[in-house]
């Protein structure tokens, strides 16, 4: 079962919001309601996040982004559709109820800390227990553990002041991870912190996640930052998700010209990874360690540079289980580096988010990654 299911969300605010869905169901544009005093702030917003995934979602400013994580959590109700918690309906709950799910099934980390000023670093980081009612020696012993784990050790007793900006986002973080949320929503949670700080913030996530596997929904406008931690990515434009997709996805085959665009500074050889431009090898082809440099299919691209620029012809791509799958050479590196997409001019082809809803055609643009070939390769083994 997914962990969250966001069906068809709306929210519109201003006069009539239930009327404005209507018409923007019928084609409507936001910017004709916009100027009838009526923002709609998302438009049919549909996606799926399965438990233990980094569920990013990335767009400008004024996009609609945050206003759909509130929805998650029941900040703010849908004018229309619904959310799935666990298979349950949370759109609907009575205020009780959704209070209590807030408190202990889903946490939030601010962009701006949200610390309490005159509650030591251990006492903000137990502050989600102390709303759950657990007993003080409980809820003290479990923040300890979570600031432990986000690396603040030793600061217990200091005040939110005398730590420095990301810092204090350890301790939202480990606010939110003490309380053993089944979900955590993160809106812009690194933005407010200088590139280096971010940088080591984005490490953290990445290294609890190996252990903790939390299912997390994450807000950025930083398209480096979405393409590092997303597990799937959704891309927004003016209220609407126009691809929802892995980095990976999204950079070799863009839904439209807008996401093109936008993706079109990322560093690519830090999202594509040996798996995807690999040439394949036959599948009963054995593989012996002695034969030179082996990677996994996870491997980003960037890392393979240093064995092939030593010498190394090809590199060995493996499972998880060590089998051999795959070779990469200087062919498919450089490939891996083209930066024009080639067009096709006898394919045809409209791209369709994950939801369901049909985005813009690309005519036949094919990525200048090419999928892994399916030509069966000969490879040297012990046998």
């Amino acid at each position: 079962m997914s962990r969250l299911q966001a069906e068809h969300l709306y929210k519109v605010f201003g006069r009539r919001p239930e009327d404005a869905v209507h018409r923007l169901e019928a084609g409507a544009d936001r910017d004709e309601l916009r100027a009838e005093g009526t923002t709609a702030a998302v438009i049919d917003a549909s996606f799926t996040v399965e438990p233990g995934q980094i569920f990013v979602v990335m767009g400008l400013s004024g996009s609609g982004k945050s206003t759909l994580l509130r929805m998650l959590n029941g900040l703010l109700e849908p004018t229309a559709g619904r959310v799935l918690f666990d298979g349950d309906d949370i759109t609907h709950l009575n205020p009780r109820k959704l209070r209590e799910v807030r408190s202990k099934k889903i946490s939030m980390v601010f962009q701006h800390f949200a610390l309490f000023p005159h509650r030591s670093v251990l006492e903000n980081a137990a502050y989600g227990l102390e709303v759950q009612g657990v007993a003080k020696e409980e809820r003290l012993r479990r923040a300890t553990e979570a600031l432990e784990l986000c690396g603040l050790k030793g600061w217990e007793k200091s005040w939110p002041d005398e730590l420095s900006g990301g810092m204090q986002q350890r301790v939202g973080l480990a606010r939110a991870l003490a309380t053993d949320a089944d979900l955590l929503l993160m809106d812009e949670s690194f933005s407010a912190l200088d590139p280096l700080i971010r940088r080591d913030m984005q490490d953290q996530l990445l290294e609890l996640q190996k252990t903790l596997k939390k299912t997390i929904v994450f807000i950025t406008h930083d398209l480096n930052e979405a393409m590092r931690l997303g597990d799937q990515i959704a891309v927004m434009r003016d209220g609407r998700i126009v691809q929802t997709g892995t980095g990976e996805d999204i950079l070799v085959r863009p839904a439209n010209d807008y996401v093109r665009r936008f993706v079109e500074d990322v560093d690519r050889t830090r999202v594509l990874t040996a798996g995807s431009i690999m040439e394949k090898v036959a599948a009963d082809t054995e593989f012996s360690d002695d034969e030179g440099s082996s990677c996994s299919a996870e491997t980003p691209v960037a890392e393979l540079f240093a064995a092939l620029a030593e010498g190394t012809t090809e590199i060995s791509v493996t499972d998880d289980d060590g089998d051999l799958i795959g070779v990469v050479g200087h062919e498919q590196l450089f490939s891996a580096l083209a930066d024009e997409a080639r067009i096709d001019e006898t394919a045809d082809e409209t791209h369709t988010d994950k939801a369901g809803a049909e985005a813009a055609p690309t005519a036949g643009v094919q990525a200048a990654v090419p999928a892994p070939r399916e030509t069966v390769k000969a490879v040297k083994s012990d046998a």
